[in-house]
Formats: structure tokens, C-alpha cells, sequence
């Protein structure tokens, strides 16, 4: 009777198993997909937008290198505004949606079959199977199977850059299940998120990179299988980019009305000055201004007077880039939480705003600008919960005071906010002799900020003179692209000026940048050295939320810690798109959550021979 029971036991938990099992055409982090499994294209694209001519682009810097997926050199997909136009170097991946390949335009955390048709998943959320399409194709006609899945997988894991190894370290096995099957299983069940991470995977040849060395620079363009193909290289300068015209993803719901021209050619600037006057020039096409000042006084040229060249300010509800200077506490001299405090507290960006920016930003007062994970008053509910068990390891203001900034009335930091640095730095050992500020061993207080850009300096040299005043010593010294890669990924810096990119649905990307694991790794993004329990601890909470409210109520008390003990000195920030543009374009409309360069078209005329 008891083995018969128990075979019944077994049976019944098999099918129990069985129907809790879901397939899908897509994956929605929380709640439900917007698009269902009819769906023939995205509300924000013209399906059958014409497809011809060329797009002329720039991008600002330069590549050694065409491989994006590894720690050695820096390729295209790695300048500002790049992956935005749609034709990049990337390799196309399972799913599209989240991540940086395809970003949704109007859903905040949901993903549709790419090189996948579907894909399956327990409920418990402890496996996902990945079902490929038969008809996905690398650029040589080579089918894309489960085994090119897999060898990516661990591909990427050995040899990729450090975020893979962070992105894929949930992962417990890969399945090979069939050719066109794969499963993972993951090391731990209820993690929502790392089904969209494991969807944003690159799907790269195995028969192509199996004889290569995947860890060199190069610049032969590796075999794809997306839109576009590379034709033309011009080391460090220029791209170009030809639509593959038998692209066997070229009717699938998540690309009909994308991908419209037929050549895109992309030229490397070194200069922003130089590249505005060369679009100015009419050299290229789309213009994405980060200049304010430029901005403001800088469109009022013939083709714009016209109409031949459009000025657009487009809002959206991107959750903007952290942009600050982020303080390296592996250095000493910000070990102190107070030192750090009082440095913020000289950094006047009401003055900056007003002088040097035509006052076009908003502060940012957040690690989330422009999103709903902004910790904002003092913390209640949920997140309130989640901070409590943490009150002796975090400072008592933190739950008796909303987090603020200080401000200035434009013309200059206030007596009253010196005195406050003064005082901070006074309890954290630093007093003034002279006219420097000195610690118990009599040593001076010295800085260095590392840039890339030079421009930043006229930006940054009222903060030095801010810091001049209270007998600090803060220095500007900017270097060249490789040397400044080379110095960030070792982590050779005092201070620096850096942007994170923030996500719809914030996840493993901010356990790159403030997880105590990343704190060695060569190469990561935990630019501040952050080495903190508490951070750590929230961030499992971050990463194991269930619903949205969750993810919210983490995010928030994650933002409010960082904020509170100070890693960094929060900049500014825009709510809305800065571009100028030829006006040959059109598009239908700018979805909430991507500027969708990539279902632009010519208009008809322009496309005649």
C-alpha cells in the first residue's frame, strides 16, 4: 500500500509541476504583457514604413576594436548615444525588449521573442527554456541553435567583459534540451528579473569564434545575424553599417516598421565642437546635444532659420543616467562619511546652472532621476520595513528627515554651508593651518578629478575653486581615451566624473555598481568603492522582488542609503531629448521610454533615385 501511495504522491506532484508551468511569445517581469500573442507590431512603428536610402551619423570619441563583448578595448557600442540609432556591432539576442540590443518603447519590464519564439518558465521561477525560431540565421546562412546558446553562455562567462560574469552568476546549469531547446536552471528560485537578464543574452557562432581568440581586439567585423552587417572600416573613424536585405527577422512582430535604411554611415569626432559645425555642414544627419549652452545659443544657423534642420525637445519617461562625481573610497582620504558629506556641500550647482548651463537642468537628488525609484520624503511602508532592521548600521537622520541637497541662490556658496564643511571636516580630523587644510600628521588635503572630456574642466573648475576656499587642493587633469579606460578599470583615480546607466526595471546592472563583490573586479562600475552590508543586503531585496511595489519600496531604500552616506556628489539631469535633425525624416511618434531612432524612415522623395 505504501509504495502505492507514494507513486500516487509522485504522480500528482508531476502534474502539479506540469500546470504550473507557463509558455508565453514573451516575458513580463511583473503583471501582464501589453502586446498579446497576435500582435503583428508595435503601436509606435509604421509597419510598412518604406525602406531605402542612407542615414548619416556621428558618434563622439573613438573604437580599437569591433568586439563589444570583452574587457580589451573599447568598441563602437561603448560611445555616447551609439546603440540608439539602431545599427551597432551587437549580435542579436534571445529576447527583445530590456537591455541594451532593443529597449522597449512603451512597457517598463517585458520582453518578446526574438531569436526565441517563446519561452517557458516554472512558477516558482527556478528554470526557463528558451524555444529558438528554426528560421533564425547567422549572416552565412548557418542556422542559430541551442548549441550557439550555449557556447555563448559559457563563452561570455570565461572570456566576456566582468558584467557578464555578474549578469550570469544566478545561472546553476545549461541544458541542451534539443537544437532549437534550451534551458536554464538557476541557483535559486523567485528572482522575476533574471528571466529578462537571461533573455538579453547574445546569441554569438560557435562555428565562427570556436578558432578565434575572442579576448583579442580586432577590427574585422565578427559574424552577426541582426539587421545590418558591417561593410566598411575605417579604424577609429568610421563605420558603415548595409540593411541585410534577406534577413530572416525582417517580418517579426518586435522589428516590422524598424530598421528602414538601407546604409548607415557613422564618422568618429573627437571634438564636439567639431562635430556640431560639421552637422551644421550638412555631414551628417541627427545631432544629440548634451551642451546647454550650445543649445541655447548655438541653432540659430541657416538650415535651422529654414526649416531644413528641426530643434526638438521631446520629453519622455527614461529614468535619466546617475550622473555625479563619484568619490573612490578606496582612497583614504574618503573613508570618512563626513568628508565626503562636506564635499558635497561645496559644489554650487545653482551657480553652475545658472552660469555655465542657461539654467537647462534640474538637480538630481537621487540615484533614479526621473523615475519612480526616487527615494523621496522620509520612509514609510514598505520600504520603511526594509530599513528598520538596519538602524544601528545607518545614520539616525535617515528615518527622521527627507534627504536634501544644499542650495544656493546662484551667486556663490553661503557662509553658513562653509562653516558646515568646515565643522565636518573638523570632526573627521581635518583643521585648517594657514591656508590648508590639514589632517593630525600634518598633511594636506589633495585631489585629483580624472576627465576624459576637456570641455568638463570650464565645468568643473568653480567646484576646484569652491574646494580652494576651505584649504583643499582639488586638481583637474584630463587624459587621453585609452589612458582613462585603462585607469578606471584598475581603479586608479581620487574622484571622478561618471555616468551609470539606469534601467525601466533596475536590477544585476546595480549590482555591478554597488555590490561589495565588485569592489576588486577589474573592469567593474562600482566607481565609489562601495563596500557596504546594508547595500548589500537591499540589494538581494532589489533583486528577489515579486511584484512591482516591491521593486519599488527596494529601489527606494537602496537610493535613500547611497544617498545618505554620501559615495558621491549627484550632478544634473535632463527629462526630456535634445536633438536637432535634416528634415527628410519622419517617424510616427516618440515612444515614453526610447527615442526609437531605429523605426525612423526617409520620406518617400527622399527615397527616389
Amino acid at each position: 500500500m505504501r509504495p502505492l501511495l507514494l507513486l500516487l504522491f509522485s504522480l500528482v506532484s508531476s502534474l502539479d509541476a506540469l500546470a504550473s508551468i507557463t509558455e508565453r511569445h514573451g516575458y513580463a517581469q511583473f503583471g501582464e504583457l501589453k502586446y498579446p500573442a497576435t500582435f503583428t507590431h508595435f503601436d509606435w512603428v509604421n509597419p510598412d514604413a518604406p525602406k531605402g536610402g542612407t542615414l548619416r551619423l556621428m558618434a563622439l570619441g573613438t573604437f580599437d576594436t569591433l568586439n563589444p563583448y570583452t574587457f580589451k578595448g573599447t568598441s563602437p557600442a561603448a560611445t555616447a548615444n551609439f546603440l540608439q540609432y539602431g545599427a551597432s556591432e551587437l549580435n542579436e539576442t534571445l529576447m527583445a525588449g530590456t537591455g541594451q540590443y532593443d529597449p522597449s518603447g512603451d512597457e517598463p519590464a517585458s520582453s518578446y521573442g526574438l531569436i526565441a519564439r517563446s519561452v517557458e518558465y516554472s512558477e516558482d521561477r527556478s528554470w526557463v527554456v528558451f524555444n529558438l525560431r528554426p528560421e533564425a540565421r547567422f549572416h552565412d546562412g548557418v542556422p542559430i541553435t541551442a548549441y550557439d546558446v550555449a557556447f555563448s553562455y559559457r563563452l561570455l562567462l570565461k572570456d566576456g567583459h566582468p558584467q557578464y560574469r555578474t549578469n550570469l552568476q544566478e545561472v546553476k546549469r545549461v541544458d541542451i534540451l534539443n537544437r532549437h531547446r534550451i534551458r536554464f536552471v538557476l541557483k535559486r528560485a523567485g528572482n522575476p528579473l533574471l528571466i529578462l537578464r537571461l533573455g538579453e543574452l547574445p546569441v554569438l557562432p560557435q562555428h565562427y569564434w570556436k578558432n578565434r581568440d575572442f579576448k583579442a581586439t580586432t577590427f574585422v567585423p565578427p559574424l552577426g545575424s541582426g539587421p545590418y552587417r558591417i561593410t566598411r572600416v575605417v579604424p577609429g573613424r568610421e563605420l558603415v553599417f548595409e540593411r541585410v536585405r534577406n534577413w530572416w527577422g525582417k517580418d517579426l512582430p518586435v522589428n516590422r516598421g524598424k530598421y528602414n535604411f538601407d546604409r548607415v554611415e557613422v564618422e568618429f569626432y573627437r571634438d564636439n565642437d567639431i562635430a556640431f559645425e560639421a552637422f551644421k555642414a550638412n555631414e551628417f544627419d541627427i545631432y544629440i546635444e548634451h551642451r546647454a549652452k550650445n543649445w541655447a545659443g548655438g541653432y540659430r544657423f541657416p538650415a535651422v532659420l529654414s526649416g531644413s534642420v528641426i530643434r526638438a525637445e521631446i520629453t519622455h519617461q527614461i529614468p535619466t543616467q546617475t550622473q555625479a562625481l563619484f568619490m573612490n573610497t578606496r582612497r583614504a582620504v574618503f573613508v570618512d562619511r563626513r568628508v565626503r558629506e562636506a564635499l558635497g556641500l561645496m559644489f554650487d550647482f545653482e551657480w553652475s546652472n545658472r552660469a555655465l548651463f542657461n539654467d537647462a537642468y534640474i538637480r538630481s537628488r537621487s540615484y533614479y532621476p526621473n523615475s519612480e525609484f526616487s527615494a523621496t520624503g522620509k520612509p514609510e511602508g514598505h520600504e520603511w520595513l526594509l530599513l528598520s532592521p538596519h538602524r544601528k548600521q545607518l545614520p539616525p537622520q535617515l528615518f527622521t528627515e527627507p534627504f536634501t541637497l544644499p542650495q544656493t541662490d546662484g551667486r556663490g556658496i553661503p557662509r553658513e554651508t562653509l562653516r558646515r564643511a568646515l565643522g565636518l571636516l573638523r570632526e573627521a580630523g581635518w583643521t585648517l593651518s594657514g591656508q590648508q587644510l590639514v589632517n593630525s600628521r600634518g598633511e594636506p588635503f589633495r585631489f585629483e578629478i580624472l576627465l576624459v572630456n576637456p570641455s568638463l574642466e570650464r565645468i568643473l573648475r568653480p567646484y576646484s575653486a569652491n574646494l580652494a576656499s576651505i584649504g583643499i587642493q582639488a586638481s583637474l587633469r584630463t587624459v587621453d581615451r585609452a589612458q582613462y579606460k585603462q585607469r578606471l578599470d584598475h581603479f586608479d583615480y581620487d574622484m571622478v566624473l561618471m555616468t551609470l546607466p539606469q534601467t525601466l526595471s533596475p536590477g544585476l546592472e546595480q549590482w555591478q555598481y554597488f555590490h561589495s563583490s565588485q569592489l576588486q573586479v577589474k573592469g567593474s562600475k562600482n566607481y565609489a568603492g562601495v563596500a557596504d552590508p546594508v547595500v548589500d543586503q537591499l540589494l538581494n531585496k532589489l533583486l528577489s522582488a515579486q511584484t512591482r511595489d516591491e521593486q519599488i519600496a527596494a529601489a527606494r531604500a537602496l537610493d535613500r542609503v547611497l544617498l545618505w552616506q554620501h559615495y558621491s556628489i549627484p550632478n544634473w539631469y535632463l527629462n526630456y531629448h535634445r536633438l536637432a535633425y535634416r528634415n527628410r525624416f519622419a517617424f510616427v511618434t516618440t515612444p515614453p521610454y526610447t527615442l526609437g531612432l531605429r523605426a525612423w524612415w526617409l520620406k518617400p522623395t527622399e527615397n527616389a533615385p
